[in-house]
């Protein structure tokens, strides 16, 4: 099989925080799709219950690593079912929140990533101010909400991901808008 169909079966949503990326994510399961949950909240919820410091509030070094040993054995895991998979999130997004925040991460680590690849086509859900909230896991202002989106898109752009803005629509009508795009 050539390498570029080796990971055609592995589609990302990306995105900033509170635009719906996680809600799109249930409804696609719901469907039956098989989908793979955003390792930061994940990160920050199995961090909180243990009273660790991976959190992006107290050692966000810990965190992008938490977060990519995640993704990471994610990514693994879909390539290797060979089943259509959709990521709330992929491993290019830790590179645009390192660009966000400053960090430097492992060269092993970037290396990974630029190895690790997903189907060329990339959905991108645009800063919403409307649906966009905080909750107790995603504390990031609209601002910066923004600017993520920004970060992340442009680390994808850079790896030659062709991206696809999700329209402002209801769930189902993104849902529908994803399905057909990857008929």
């Amino acid at each position: 099989m050539p390498e570029s169909e080796l990971h055609s079966h592995m589609f990302v949503i990306t995105g900033g925080p509170g635009v719906g990326k996680t809600t799109l994510i249930d409804a696609l399961r719901a469907r039956g799709e098989a989908c793979i949950v955003e390792a930061g909240r994940a990160v920050i919820l199995e961090q909180r219950g243990a009273a660790g410091t991976a959190l992006p509030w107290a050692d966000r070094d810990a965190y992008w690593r938490a977060m990519f040993e995640k993704d990471l054995a994610a990514y693994r895991t879909a390539l290797a079912t060979g089943r259509r998979a959709f990521f709330d999130r992929g491993l290019p997004d830790l590179v645009g929140y390192s660009a966000l925040e400053g960090l430097s991460p492992p060269t092993f680590a970037m290396a990974e990533i630029e190895r690790a690849r997903y189907a060329d086509l990339v959905f991108a859900a645009p800063p919403w101010r409307t649906i966009y909230a905080q909750d107790a896991e995603r504390k990031q202002d609209w601002a910066e909400a923004v600017r993520t989106y920004d970060a992340v898109t442009q680390a994808y752009a850079d790896r030659g991901y062709s991206l696809l803005e999700l329209p402002r629509s209801s769930v189902e009508g993104r849902v529908r808008f994803i399905l057909d795009a990857v008929a």
